[in-house]
């Protein structure tokens, strides 16, 4: 495997046409409600990536012990779908899926009829799970907890003898991941009420149709990166849908601010740059956490202070989010706060820097892609670049049709 890749971007103006790949999150989805709605269709344009890749084979499988590796959405899907999947299951996955919390969704499941025992360490994977048939009933879960324990509930939700009722309380994050699963569940016949901060399924039975899984918005946002920090220049990313689940979508109003325009086409979007900035960047991404890598790199690259909040999730990502940006953004020579929980900012303040940067990406697929088009301002080195196949195995691919190797 490759150690490191060293990026230099040639300065010509930037006029590219980029495959993206298909949404992660959808996909993933789709899987899940596929297998409960026992469908013989193959759903089409799904994506390929480790996350995914690692689903497929678990639910197209006959073991009983299924290794996700570093795959977060999968280890939280399966463990929801396994419990009410009669027989005796384990789940495990790579050294640091094993500390990331999984407790909150096995004291939900278990409450409502799961019996889930911890194979190793109270609170973390491994998992052992005896699946069988669940009662349901009425849960609480705090609104900040991950979006993918409260879809990974919704899903098997109409599975469920008593259907169930989840209660969210205090602040919702990442809703539109909720709202994602909600739509999904429709079009696979099932009703969903979300109401407020209450979500009500009853028992129902969902059917089998054909699926097309859309173009990630998530990866799109490295290419809105690039042509910011060009300044110059149109790219066109085939496949995005103006009219999309994904809360990522909003990419495209939000990199407005930093002067690039979306034009939507029938079949993907063109995107022009116009140069003009914004002087100081605010924005909450409670609802958009995955783009807070992009958008704290592309601010500190283009000189423009910014404050960041709704980021709460960012610690239980594939690494500590927060820590890896303020630590890899000070060897650009950019210092970065966290003023609060759930925060980060920059005030302009900088230091020195070395004359090689190695950006190290912590086995973190948005590390890698985030910090790639700094490689049009200066040599870069990415650590570890092979990360990038967890949800864009085609990036660099891409990525190298405008850039040359450092000497």
């Amino acid at each position: 495997m490759t150690q490191s890749k060293h990026l230099h971007i040639s300065p010509n103006k930037i006029n590219l046409k980029v495959n993206l790949p298909a949404s992660k999150s959808i996909s993933n989805r789709a899987l899940i409600l596929d297998a409960l709605s026992y469908s013989s269709y193959e759903i089409e344009n799904l994506a390929v990536c480790d996350d995914t890749s690692v689903l497929v084979k678990a639910l197209d499988s006959n073991d009983s012990t299924y290794d996700i590796g570093a795959a977060g959405t999968a280890m939280r899907f399966l463990t929801a779908f396994l419990s009410k999947t009669v027989g005796e299951w384990v789940i495990t996955g790579s050294e640091r899926m094993k500390q990331r919390p999984i407790k909150l969704l096995v004291d939900a499941l278990n409450s409502l009829g799961a019996q889930i025992e911890y194979v190793e360490n109270e609170g973390f994977p491994p998992l052992r799970i005896f699946g069988s048939a669940l009662t349901g009933g009425e849960i609480h879960l705090k609104g900040n907890v991950s979006s993918q324990y409260i879809s990974a509930l919704m899903m098997i939700a109409p599975t469920m003898l008593n259907g169930l009722k989840i209660v969210l309380e205090g602040k919702i994050i990442s809703r539109p991941y909720i709202n994602m699963t909600q739509q999904m569940m429709r079009e696979y016949g099932v009703e969903v009420e979300f109401v407020d901060n209450v979500i009500s399924i009853e028992p129902q039975d969902y059917q089998p149709i054909p699926y097309k899984v859309e173009a990630d918005w998530s990866a799109a946002s490295y290419w809105y990166e690039m042509l910011a920090l060009a300044g110059k220049g149109e790219i066109y990313l085939k496949g995005l849908q103006a009219h999309s689940y994904q809360g990522d979508s909003k990419v495209a109003e939000l990199f407005e601010s930093l002067g690039v325009k979306t034009n939507y086409l029938s079949d993907g979007v063109l995107l022009t740059s116009d140069g003009k900035s914004v002087s100081a960047f605010e924005y909450d991404f409670v609802d958009q956490p995955d783009l807070a890598q992009t958008f704290a790199v592309t601010c500190c690259i283009k000189g423009i202070p910014f404050n960041f909040e709704g980021l709460e999730s960012l610690k239980i990502k594939e690494t500590n989010r927060v820590y890896a940006l303020m630590n890899e953004l000070r060897k650009l020579g950019f210092v970065i706060t966290e003023p609060a929980e759930g925060q980060l900012a920059w005030n302009g303040e900088k230091c020195e820097t070395t004359e090689t940067i190695s950006i190290a990406t912590y086995d973190d697929h948005r590390m890698a892609m985030a910090f790639a088009p700094v490689s049009l301002i200066r040599p870069i080195e990415i650590e570890h670049p092979e990360v990038v196949t967890k949800s864009y195995p085609n990036f660099w691919e891409e990525f190298e049709k405008i850039t040359t190797p450092n000497p």
